[in-house]
């Protein structure tokens, strides 16, 4: 049996194309002897690069010898064309016989630069659901594509590439340059009320190095994009805090990203956003707030700031995340529950300041930046930079390319609830669960057209009703598909997102950001539904940023 990296991969989930690269996983490990050593590459990322560590290779396997062989596997049907092989995606064309050949070269350029012999490297395509008809002009060695025809044959034909009596000076040199570029991170990406941490191989990130700066007083503001690490870096410090002894307090703005940090968050972290926080202080001082009151929660930001908390609520560690969200006079409020000298991280994020706060002023504070998406498929991000809504370029970190942002369009409410319905049919087609599957709303809950509903088409919707339990719990409708606004899915992640009722005349900045904010939530599918004018404004932009 080959020995598998990651070892534990049998305990990945993953859904479509993914989970079909896991099958064939499982078949090579079963298949091949003893000796080979599969890296598997879907699930891996080099940060410091800014790109997956195999590209679009999905599979590296190395020989006692210490030869490589790289795979891709493209499923689903190909089209045989004068130029090549080439895969259909949604909006964009793939030449197969390029990418495997830029693949190799890149895999062979950075072996090089380790000191290791590149001439041992061959490629091979496996298309299991196609049958090649014209293997001649295919643009690759007919012996290198493994179609339909041969699928069964696979381990067969590695094992004639890479045979196993070599000699093997360099097999273990091989694994150790594959391997230590490798480190595993938990990256959060769990649509609302659902606890799930899904994880992906990354090489450094805020999780890792933004834990190693070291200030007096320990004062360290991060600023990073959407998907740069920073719940990641959140929980981990909360981790390395109560391993050290000391008593942190998590705070962030939104709801549903509380809910989901306590469900992951060691049990002696105090998690809770800024308003559930001042209304536990306020109860434990004997004061309550009526929630159905409309001025609730400004009631609760008052008698906060003139309580004095009990000794019960001073901290070792404050973690503040969502930090763009916050209001500027929350702050001393807050740091007055640490105890000196306590430690403070504040994170945020400018791009998703959907309210309208200023920035924060925070003179003595050590800033650290992070520019990299490591959630987002690389042509999600590509699509996004050439739209022109970001003030630079986000660099792509995620070990996934696409498939590509797709745009779809509706003339009225009733072609808007039936585009959505396609989506969510296509989304249900290519193999996502429903679980895995959130619809984001551009629009605010009074101004949506699609929250009344209760459901789409066939799929029943779970929905926030907007109404809170005399505890200040809120309440959710039975069903299956989130979906939620934009503004309460800020911090969260699903696998599929579709994100709907956008509609606008101008892209201005306040447009522009809550577009970001709703295409960093995929981490492996997007959908924009947009009314034809904001269709037709999106498509005009990324053609002229092409």
């Amino acid at each position: 049996m080959a020995r598998i990296v990651p070892s534990h991969w049998q305990a990945l989930s993953a859904s479509g194309a993914a989970q079909r690269e896991l099958d064939t996983l499982a078949r090579l490990a079963a298949e091949l002897p003893d000796g080979y050593t599969v890296f598997h590459g879907v699930h891996w990322t080099r940060i410091e690069q800014g790109f997956a560590l195999f590209d679009d290779i999905d599979f590296a396997i190395v020989s006692p010898g210490g030869r490589v062989l790289v795979i891709e596997q493209v499923s689903g049907f190909l089209r045989e064309s004068a130029d090549g092989l080439v895969k259909q995606y949604d909006q964009h064309e793939k030449m197969l016989a390029v990418d495997i050949h830029r693949s190799r070269d890149a895999l062979a350029k950075r072996m090089a630069r380790a000191g290791l012999d590149a001439a041992g490297i061959d490629a091979l395509l496996y298309c299991p659901d196609h049958r090649v008809r014209q293997p001649e002009i295919a643009g690759l060695d007919p012996a290198r594509i493994v179609d339909a025809s041969r699928k069964a044959e696979l381990a067969k034909i590695v094992e004639a590439t890479l045979p196993l009596d070599e000699p093997a000076p360099l097999a273990r040199r091989v694994e150790d340059f594959l391997g230590q570029v490798l480190a595993l991170v938990p990256e959060i990406g769990a649509i609302a009320g659902q606890a799930e941490a899904l994880y992906t191989r990354l090489s450094g990130g805020l999780a890792a190095w933004g834990r190693r700066i070291e200030c007096e007083p320990f004062r360290l503001r991060v600023v990073g994009t959407a998907g740069s690490g920073k719940s990641q870096l959140a929980l981990a410090a909360s981790q390395d805090a109560v391993a050290a002894g000391r008593r942190p307090l998590y705070v962030c703005f939104n709801r549903p990203l509380a809910d989901h940090m306590a469900r992951l968050m060691p049990a002696a972290v105090t998690v809770a956003t800024y308003h559930q926080l001042c209304d536990r202080v306020l109860r434990d001082l004997g004061e309550t707030i009526d929630f159905t009151r409309p001025d609730a929660f400004a009631a609760l930001e008052a008698g906060f700031a003139a309580a004095e908390p009990a000794t019960g609520w001073r901290f070792d560690e404050l973690i503040v995340d969502e930090g763009q969200d916050f209001r500027a006079e929350w702050l001393p409020l807050l740091l007055r529950l640490l105890k000196p000298p306590g430690r403070a991280w504040w994170l945020e994020d400018p791009l998703q300041n959907l309210y309208g706060r200023p920035p924060l002023s925070l003179p003595g504070w050590v800033t650290l930046r992070s520019q990299t998406n490591y959630r987002s498929p690389r042509d999600i991000l590509f699509t996004l930079n050439r739209l022109g809504i970001v003030d630079r370029p986000i660099e792509a970190g995620s070990p996934l390319a696409g498939p590509a942002l797709e745009i779809q369009s509706y003339a009225d409410t009733a072609g808007l609830v039936e585009t959505t319905k396609k989506a969510l049919t296509q989304g249900l087609a290519a193999g996502f669960k429903r679980q895995q599957i959130a619809v984001v709303s551009f629009r605010g809950r009074e101004n949506s057209g699609l929250f009344g509903l209760g459901r789409i088409g066939p799929h029943a919707l779970r929905t926030f009703s907007g109404r809170y339990d005399l505890f200040g719990n809120p309440e959710y409708s039975a069903g299956e598909i989130l979906l939620e606004t934009v503004y309460r899915f800020k911090g969260q992640a699903a696998p599929y997102v579709v994100f709907t009722e956008i509609d606008f005349a101008e892209l201005d900045e306040r447009t522009a950001r809550k577009l970001f904010v709703g295409a960093t939530r995929a981490s492996m599918k997007l959908v924009l539904v947009a009314s034809e004018r904001a269709a037709a404004l999106l498509r005009d932009r990324s053609d002229q940023g092409r």
